[in-house]
């Protein structure tokens, strides 16, 4: 299911993660969301995708994400 907006991520997102990280999480599960939309796993697969675009932009550092320098 594509999100509309960040409110709409799931709280553990929008808890752990900064604005910017979560808008770049959403954009990238809604791509994968449409790219994917055969495959039975696509849930999965837009998650893994979405978290991998956040980790090139953000690393955790601690507890928190922080944007790479």
């Amino acid at each position: 299911m594509p999100y509309a907006s960040n409110a709409d991520l799931p709280d553990n997102l929008r808890d752990i993660l900064p604005p910017h990280a979560q808008d770049i999480f959403r954009a990238a599960f809604n791509h994968a969301w449409q790219d994917h939309s055969d495959d039975p796993d696509r849930e999965a697969i837009a998650h893994r995708i979405a978290w991998a675009a956040v980790k090139r932009r953000y690393r955790k550092l601690g507890d928190r994400w922080v944007e790479k320098a």
